[in-house]
Protein backbone atom coordinates (compact mmCIF):
# COMPACT_ATOMS: atom_id res chain seq x y z
CA UNK A 1 0.00 0.00 0.00
CA UNK A 2 1.27 3.43 -0.90
CA UNK A 3 1.99 5.65 2.11
CA UNK A 4 -0.14 8.53 0.89
CA UNK A 5 -3.17 6.27 0.43
CA UNK A 6 -2.53 4.60 3.80
CA UNK A 7 -2.54 7.90 5.70
CA UNK A 8 -5.60 9.15 3.78
CA UNK A 9 -7.49 6.02 4.82
CA UNK A 10 -6.22 6.40 8.37
CA UNK A 11 -7.50 10.00 8.60
CA UNK A 12 -10.79 9.04 6.97
CA UNK A 13 -11.45 6.17 9.39
CA UNK A 14 -10.35 8.21 12.40
CA UNK A 15 -12.64 11.05 11.34
CA UNK A 16 -15.57 8.63 11.25
CA UNK A 17 -15.10 7.58 14.87
CA UNK A 18 -16.96 10.08 17.07
CA UNK A 19 -15.85 8.96 20.55
CA UNK A 20 -12.34 9.37 22.02
CA UNK A 21 -12.30 5.69 23.14
CA UNK A 22 -14.01 2.85 21.28
CA UNK A 23 -14.29 -0.90 21.58
CA UNK A 24 -12.78 -2.92 18.75
CA UNK A 25 -13.08 -6.61 18.00
CA UNK A 26 -9.98 -8.35 16.72
CA UNK A 27 -9.97 -10.26 13.45
CA UNK A 28 -8.18 -13.51 12.78
CA UNK A 29 -4.80 -12.85 11.20
CA UNK A 30 -2.31 -15.16 9.48
CA UNK A 31 0.28 -14.44 12.17
CA UNK A 32 -1.89 -15.96 14.91
CA UNK A 33 -4.28 -13.16 15.87
CA UNK A 34 -7.36 -14.47 17.67
CA UNK A 35 -10.70 -13.30 16.28
CA UNK A 36 -13.38 -11.81 18.52
CA UNK A 37 -11.21 -10.40 21.33
CA UNK A 38 -12.75 -7.12 22.50
CA UNK A 39 -10.55 -4.23 23.63
CA UNK A 40 -11.18 -0.56 24.39
CA UNK A 41 -8.64 1.65 22.62
CA UNK A 42 -8.14 5.33 21.72
CA UNK A 43 -9.62 6.53 18.44
CA UNK A 44 -6.24 6.81 16.66
CA UNK A 45 -5.24 3.24 17.51
CA UNK A 46 -8.67 1.94 16.51
CA UNK A 47 -8.29 3.63 13.11
CA UNK A 48 -4.84 2.10 12.65
CA UNK A 49 -6.07 -1.39 13.55
CA UNK A 50 -9.02 -1.08 11.18
CA UNK A 51 -6.94 0.20 8.24
CA UNK A 52 -4.34 -2.53 8.75
CA UNK A 53 -7.06 -5.21 8.89
CA UNK A 54 -6.36 -6.35 12.45
CA UNK A 55 -9.70 -5.29 13.96
CA UNK A 56 -13.15 -3.92 13.30
CA UNK A 57 -15.34 -1.58 15.34
CA UNK A 58 -17.46 -3.54 17.78
CA UNK A 59 -21.22 -3.32 17.46
CA UNK A 60 -23.18 -1.26 19.98
CA UNK A 61 -24.33 -4.45 21.73
CA UNK A 62 -20.77 -5.85 21.91
CA UNK A 63 -19.48 -2.54 23.28
CA UNK A 64 -22.17 -2.34 25.95
CA UNK A 65 -21.59 -5.94 27.05
CA UNK A 66 -17.80 -5.42 27.15
CA UNK A 67 -18.09 -2.25 29.24
CA UNK A 68 -20.48 -3.98 31.65
CA UNK A 69 -17.97 -6.82 32.07
CA UNK A 70 -15.16 -4.33 32.70
CA UNK A 71 -17.28 -2.46 35.28
CA UNK A 72 -18.10 -5.74 37.06
CA UNK A 73 -14.44 -6.81 37.08
CA UNK A 74 -13.45 -3.41 38.49
CA UNK A 75 -16.10 -3.69 41.22
CA UNK A 76 -14.88 -7.17 42.19
CA UNK A 77 -11.25 -6.00 42.25
CA UNK A 78 -12.18 -3.10 44.53
CA UNK A 79 -14.03 -5.48 46.86
CA UNK A 80 -11.03 -7.80 46.98
CA UNK A 81 -8.74 -4.87 47.76
CA UNK A 82 -11.06 -3.68 50.52
CA UNK A 83 -11.23 -7.19 51.98
CA UNK A 84 -7.44 -7.27 52.06
CA UNK A 85 -7.36 -4.12 54.18
CA UNK A 86 -9.56 -5.52 56.95
CA UNK A 87 -7.50 -6.25 60.05
CA UNK A 88 -8.47 -8.98 62.44
CA UNK A 89 -6.90 -9.74 65.81
CA UNK A 90 -7.38 -13.21 67.23
CA UNK A 91 -7.25 -13.40 71.01
CA UNK A 92 -7.27 -16.76 72.76
CA UNK A 93 -9.16 -17.42 75.99
CA UNK A 94 -5.90 -17.59 77.91
CA UNK A 95 -4.78 -14.19 76.71
CA UNK A 96 -8.19 -12.75 77.55
CA UNK A 97 -8.09 -14.24 81.07
CA UNK A 98 -4.60 -12.78 81.59
CA UNK A 99 -5.81 -9.33 80.61
CA UNK A 100 -8.75 -9.56 83.00
CA UNK A 101 -6.42 -10.58 85.86
CA UNK A 102 -4.12 -7.61 85.18
CA UNK A 103 -7.07 -5.24 85.04
CA UNK A 104 -8.42 -6.53 88.37
CA UNK A 105 -5.08 -6.14 90.08
CA UNK A 106 -4.80 -2.49 89.01
CA UNK A 107 -8.21 -1.56 90.43
CA UNK A 108 -7.86 -0.23 94.00
CA UNK A 109 -9.73 -2.36 96.46
CA UNK A 110 -11.70 -0.88 99.33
Amino acid sequence: MELKVYYQKLRQVEGGIPEPYVVVSSLGTPDGGRPGVLTEVPRALAAKLIVEGGARLATGEESQEFREQVAEAKRLAEQAAAAGRIQVTVVSDRQEDGKKQKAKSKVPQE
